[in-house]
């Protein structure tokens, strides 16, 4: 049973596929229902409503079992049972289910059953823009001869595009270029392609390739593109000669460049390709020298030394080069060498005038003129020039290279009479050269300095009885100067003391200054004297300077002592009266002497060179007092005879004597006895003793009254001045003034004597106090002057005489 089951299943599906197709075929008759729906719609999309489209309602389309089928394809829809809508099963490509048939449809059938029913429907899926134009190859080459004429066309490869209608490729485009344009064409099948027209002739040279975007448009909206490169390349053809970089060429070659030296590389191109660019480089038309000189590569263009440059005989080269092509073009350029110099000349010094002699005190003076030069040239014969910066010169350029030394102020030729200048001359290149030029300039004297003493003054001692013509000394004064401005010469000058005789003292030799005493001078009668000196140079105008010479007469011992007390005059000898009664000691007289020199040689020594009793008397050396060496006694002669012995200290030492008469008297009333031997002259002696003291007493008495009445008017004047003209005398010490005391009496010279009368004291007394000694005219006093005396006079005042 159960195969004969199996069998008659088969038999009904056989029978119901058998009708199935006979249906579809009569459906297929009738005109089909038509749907569509754009590509890449999502499934589930919604495509139509069968219920409606079959005019079903809702249960009779469910209840007569509505099935959606495909014959032979896949089928892509779904039907909803229960609302009857047509829905997309999944998303539909249109170019992957139609490729680039168009338009795309997707056949299928509506099946009904109880009652059996068919319908016939097509589904077109419509093409969207969802591909852009694609270029199977990127890059395209084309080759186009330079040659090629405007309006040459080229075709190039399509693009492809998958979709269809409208949304396939529509035209083609390049970007804008000078050459060439696009035209789209259409082959016999539909499709369009792209092709190039040449609008203007291609120069290689000048382009030797072009880049072109191709860009391919569909006709979408918006529409899609593709591209792709195209890339050109201009055939050559010899139609360019070579031309070099730079038609003109300036090296700089050192003169001291070695042999084989690359002065200079050439470049020539040419702008054609393959043999027709092929260059070789040629000297053109060179002299002698030259091809002696340079060598060129002909295939790098290297220009070399073939000899030694000399800059100094060849500055510059111009050598014209040649480039050929492999065809019959050629180009020129010109090389001008500049041979630059090498710092192998050390600048010179041209000297155009030189003054060596330049005198002092003058301003900014011209010295010398030079020019400077360089045989080298640029940085190498630029020069700079200068000297010493310890000289008081200065360089100031005048002219191109020439220069002016002068003096940078006046020159002192006493501070500095030669000076050597070093002119430094130095060029600018490297290693630096340099040349240096010594000069000597000597300054010349001006008399402008006066002679000058070694000193202000200057002070001569001449020994007195001196030769005539003694050379005393020497004053000695110098110039700074020089030549005759230096010369001195020597005189004196007038003497301010009009009665000083110096013609007749001293002269002066006018070449060295020496002084001469014309006689013998005399130190008692002249001590010293003064007289100016001049110096004068031999300038001119002569310049003069003086100084003072003090000449001393030095003292010498040719004045014996001479006695003043007891006085050595011829007359009756001086008796001195000397009482028994005298114990030792007693003052019996004092001998008083002079010596008319000075210093040592008047220094006096007083001696006992004889006497009656030697033993009796004896003298002090130092102020010639005679005193008794004992008592006296009865015994002792009545008379006595001294003779002392003055000698002063001199050398040698000169002396004199003089005798002294003592009587012994037993009191001072006993008559006066005079030696036999005086009696002739007694009486004569006795009447000028008489005469000589009423003078004395009466010059005295009139000296006193004089001073007292002097010093009197003098107080009452003071006095009047300070208390309205009431004459007072005031208490203190009275102003001492000078009184003088001419020479009378036993005295030969005139003395002078300061006066002071003190009061308030007891003893009012008058004091001389200091004796102003005149010239003794050769005698000076001896020690026994120097001493001090009291005495009274009658008016109770107490003398002192110093």
């Amino acid at each position: 049973m159960e195969p004969s089951g199996k069998l008659i299943c088969r038999q009904r599906q056989v029978l119901f596929s058998f009708l199935l197709l006979l249906v579809l075929s009569v459906a297929g008759a009738a005109e089909p229902r038509r749907y569509s729906v754009l590509e890449e719609t999502e499934g589930s999309s919604f495509v139509t409503n069968l219920a409606k489209d079959l005019g079903l309602g809702q249960r009779e389309l469910s209840r007569r079992g509505v099935r959606v089928v495909s014959k032979g394809n896949k089928l892509h829809l779904e039907l909803d049972q229960e609302t009857g809508d047509l829905l997309l099963s999944e998303k539909l490509d249109r170019e992957e289910l139609c490729g680039h048939t168009e338009p795309c449809v997707l056949r299928f059938q509506v099946l009904l059953e109880s009652p059996l029913e068919f319908f016939q429907a097509e589904l077109q899926v419509v093409d969207i823009n969802d591909h852009s134009p694609v270029f199977l190859d990127k890059e395209m080459l084309l080759q186009v001869s330079e040659s090629s004429p405007p309006g040459t066309t080229f075709p190039l490869k399509n693009a492809q595009d998958v979709d269809v209608g409208r949304n396939n490729i529509d035209n083609y485009i390049i970007n804008p270029n000078a050459y060439f344009r696009v035209l789209t064409r259409k082959r016999s099948d539909g499709r369009k392609y792209p092709e190039l027209v040449l609008d203007k002739a291609l120069d290689r040279e000048e382009e030797p390739e072009l880049r072109l975007t191709l860009t391919a448009l569909d006709g979408g909206s918006p529409p899609r593109s593709g591209t792709a490169q195209v890339y050109i390349e201009v055939v050559d053809v010899n139609d360019n000669a070579p031309e070099f970089e730079q038609p003109f060429y300036r090296v700089q070659v050192p003169e001291d460049s070695p042999i084989g030296f690359l002065v200079v590389t050439v470049s020539a191109t040419d702008v054609d390709i393959g043999i027709n660019g092929e260059i070789s480089y040629s000297l053109f038309q060179a002299s002698e020298e030259i091809s002696n000189t340079f060598g060129i590569n002909p295939l790098t263009g290297e220009i070399q030394l073939k000899k030694q440059l000399d800059f100094e005989a060849i500055q510059s080269y111009e050598v014209n080069i040649e480039a050929r092509d492999g065809g019959s073009f050629s180009g020129k350029c010109t090389v001008l060498i500049q041979v630059t110099d090498v710092n192998d000349h050390a600048p010179e010094v041209t000297m155009s005038a030189f003054t060596s002699l330049i005198p002092e005190n003058l301003p900014e003076t011209v010295v010398a003129v030079f020019s400077v030069s360089d045989l080298d040239s640029e940085e190498n014969g630029k020069i700079s020039c200068s000297i010493q910066d310890d000289v008081p010169f200065f360089l100031k350029s005048s002219l191109e290279n020439f220069y002016t030394l002068l003096t940078e102020r006046p020159l002192d030729r006493e501070s500095r009479d030669e000076y050597n200048i070093t002119i430094t001359v130095t060029d600018l290149g490297t290693p630096r050269l340099k040349t240096q030029l010594n000069m000597t300039v000597l300054v010349s004297d001006v008399n402008d300095n006066a002679p000058a003493f070694s000193q202000s003054s200057y002070t001569l001692f001449v020994p007195e009885n001196n030769s005539p013509a003694l050379h005393i000394g020497s004053v000695s004064a110098t110039d700074r100067d020089s030549g005759a401005n230096a010369q001195v010469t020597y005189s004196l000058l007038p003497p301010r003391d009009p009665h000083l005789p110096l013609a007749s003292l001293v002269s002066i030799n006018a070449d060295n200054g020496q002084l001469f005493a014309l006689r013998s001078l005399d130190f008692e009668a002249l001590r010293a004297f003064e007289f100016r000196v001049g110096a004068a140079d031999r300038g001119s105008p002569a310049l003069r300077s003086e100084a003072l010479v003090r000449v001393a007469v030095l003292d010498d011992n040719d004045n014996p002592p001479f006695v003043l007390y007891p006085p050595q005059n011829g007359s009756a000898p001086c008796t001195e009266l000397l009482p028994r009664a005298a114990e030792a000691g007693y003052l019996v007289s004092k001998v008083v002497a002079v010596d008319g020199d000075s210093g040592q040689n008047a220094w006096l020594s007083f001696q006992l060179l004889k006497a009656t009793e030697p033993g009796l008397f004896s003298v002090w050396p130092h102020n010639g007092e005679v005193r008794t060496a004992r008592p006296l006694g009865e015994r002792d002669a009545a008379r006595h005879r001294l003779v002392v012995l003055v000698r002063d200290s001199g050398e040698p030492a000169l002396s004199a004597s003089v005798t002294l008469h003592v009587l012994l008297v037993d009191g001072f009333s006993q008559p006066y006895l005079p030696p036999p031997e005086a009696a002739p002259a007694q009486a004569q002696a006795d009447s000028l003793t008489v005469y000589l003291v009423v003078a004395l007493a009466a010059v005295s008495s009139l000296f006193l009254f004089s001073v007292l009445l002097f010093v009197a008017v003098r107080l009452c004047r003071r006095d009047r001045a300070a208390s309205g003209g009431r004459c007072s005398v005031p208490e203190g010490r009275f102003p001492g003034h000078l009184v003088d005391v001419s020479g009378a009496g036993t005295l030969s010279q005139s003395y002078q004597y300061e006066v002071c009368l003190t009061g308030g004291s007891g003893t009012s007394e008058f004091k001389f106090l200091k004796p102003i000694l005149p010239n003794f005219q050769g005698h000076s006093p001896g020690p026994e002057m120097q001493e001090s005396s009291n005495f009274t006079n009658d008016f109770g005042f107490n003398i002192h005489l110093k």
